[in-house]
């Protein structure tokens, strides 16, 4: 199942990155309500709990994180996995 959405959702990216205006406006006043919800993330209690845990974790040194390189060389090893680029 999560092939199937995997094509739907860049099938969707693909029709909205070249969709006319009229086009464009019709689909976010379709979704425009879930889509105010979910970029107020800061409203979300237990989203920001969790934020707040994991920034407290790197400050404090019990997580030792990532370093931009490291999610750099990570993401361009996933790309190329998937992709072959």
């Amino acid at each position: 199942m999560a092939a199937a959405t995997n094509i739907i959702r860049h099938k969707l990216y693909d029709y909205i990155r070249i969709a006319d205006d009229k086009k464009l406006h019709a689909i976010y006043n379709l979704l425009e309500g879930e889509i105010e919800e979910t970029s107020e993330w800061w409203k979300d209690k237990l989203f920001v709990e969790e934020l707040e845990h994991r920034y407290e974790a790197l400050e404090s040194g019990k997580d030792k994180g990532f370093t931009v390189e490291q999610v750099e060389a990570s993401i361009d090893k996933l790309r190329k996995k998937r992709y072959g680029k």
